[in-house]
């Protein structure tokens, strides 16, 4: 319950193509009025490491109060928030339409988009968050081999570490020369049913990583939703959703993005699709961040409305007694973690309803692993992130599970890894849900 303010959480639009958005002035002083309310507050210490950064250099001061902070410090703040929207839709009192209007990450993200206009991003930053040309690049059949192989040999990352900052001991994923969109199979020719929840066909949102990454995840998708009779299609064009830029205040980008973006899903959405993406961040970036940065495109907010987490749309099609639930395998035990991008959707645990309607004995854990897309990834923020997922480990672990799992896959291979350092015992096998799902219908 929101203390002093029992409405749900409203989000006002991003005003950043007003030039009074990239005045630093008028940004410190919303940092210094939210700051002051949060150390008054301290609600959100236990969710990311903004805010025990803040208080750390609150209780550090001369004063013990926000006044004996340098404003040169708040960037240390700025740069521990990765944009999970957490704070504001689960936790703070005092988001709107409470008088006081506090909105932590979009101020982040305003002092992000000003460090940003001012030139003081990282190459490595830049790069990392420019995922569609970078899978293209490193998903060259020829390339590809070469590129695996760096990720996982000692002397290559402990050059990445020093040249990038990209820290050595973290995982990465591998790439896949065999692209999602080139080989995904066609959609078998079902009939359209309309349930009164769902619509009775599918446009696919393939994503940069599922594209270059992990096709298998879509293929996954593709083989429920012909298993349950819905046609599907591929959007046609597609390029990164633009979640790393904005994560990277780089809000240029994502306009250009989103202009290439929404013509062919507006298409797919006045054609009487769902579009269904298999990344969480994907799905909230077109669901929610989007219409908030481009309020008055009407073709923004229909493309939006259009936008299903594929958990969320089986279990819609199950209330419509459309979904088949004739699963032939068993799941046995599945720690399941709910990541911070699927949280903020506010759909409910949809992964998790369906896994149990699987037959799954599901734990979920419903907290931060800790990874959020590049920030784990970097040098100096890696030690962090393994920290700040350190509980999820501990917890994924305690049902000794047949298989754990995460709907975003970059989290699944963080908590894989922090579970396997750790020796945690029983751990059997990491699987996104959407494979789990198509092992207990029995598909191939």
């Amino acid at each position: 319950m929101r203390e002093g303010n029992l409405e749900a959480p409203t989000r006002h639009p991003i005003d950043w193509k007003n030039p009074e958005f990239y005045d630093e002035t008028a940004c410190t002083n919303e940092l210094e009025r939210i700051f002051d309310i949060c150390h008054g507050c301290r609600r959100c210490v236990s969710l990311c490491n903004a805010f025990p950064t803040l208080f750390d250099l609150i209780d550090a001061s001369p004063t013990l109060e926000l006044d004996g902070v340098p404003k040169a410090k708040y960037s240390l703040v700025v740069d521990q928030c990765y944009l999970c929207d957490v704070c504001y839709m689960t936790k703070c009192p005092y988001v709107p339409p409470h008088p006081w209007n506090l909105d932590f990450p979009h101020t982040m993200l305003r002092a992000k988009a000003i460090q940003y206009k001012q030139g003081k991003t990282k190459f490595r930053d830049k790069l990392l968050s420019s995922t569609d040309a970078v899978g293209k690049l490193a998903s060259i059949p020829v390339v590809v081999h070469v590129v695996n192989a760096a990720n996982k040999n000692g002397v290559a990352r402990s050059a990445m570490e020093t040249v990038l900052g990209v820290k050595k001991e973290r995982w990465l994923p591998e790439y896949d020369s065999r692209h999602f969109r080139d080989k995904a199979k066609p959609s078998a020719a079902h009939p359209v049913k309309v349930g009164q929840r769902t619509p009775g066909k599918v446009a696919v949102y393939s994503t940069c990583y599922i594209n270059y990454n992990e096709p298998g995840i879509g293929h996954d998708l593709l083989k429920l939703l012909d298993h349950n009779e819905v046609p599907y299609v591929l959007v046609q064009k597609e390029v990164c959703c633009g979640m790393p830029k904005l994560e990277l205040g780089d809000l240029d980008t994502v306009a250009k993005y989103k202009d290439i973006n929404i013509p062919p899903l507006l298409a797919l959405a006045r054609e009487g699709y769902a579009i269904v993406t298999p990344v969480p961040s994907c799905t909230l970036m077109f669901k929610s961040e989007m219409p908030l940065l481009f309020p008055e495109d009407a073709d923004v907010k229909t493309v939006s409305a259009a936008m299903f987490d594929p958990f969320e749309y089986f279990v819609q099609r199950n209330k419509d007694g459309l979904l088949k639930t004739d699963f032939k395998q068993s799941l046995g035990k599945v720690s399941y973690h709910i990541p911070c991008h699927s949280r903020v959707q506010n759909v409910g645990r949809k992964t998790e309803e369906m896994l149990k309607l699987a037959g799954a004995e599901v734990n979920t854990v419903e907290r931060c692993s800790g990874h959020d897309g590049t920030w784990g990834v970097k040098e100096e923020y890696y030690a962090m992130s393994m920290k700040i997922g350190k509980p999820v480990f501990t917890a994924m672990a305690k049902n000794e599970p047949d298989y754990i799992s995460s709907d975003c896959a970059i989290a699944g291979r963080h908590i894989e890894q922090g579970m396997t350092e750790a020796g945690a015992a029983g751990r059997k096998e990491k699987q996104h849900p959407l494979a789990l799902l198509r092992i207990a219908y029995g598909l191939e």
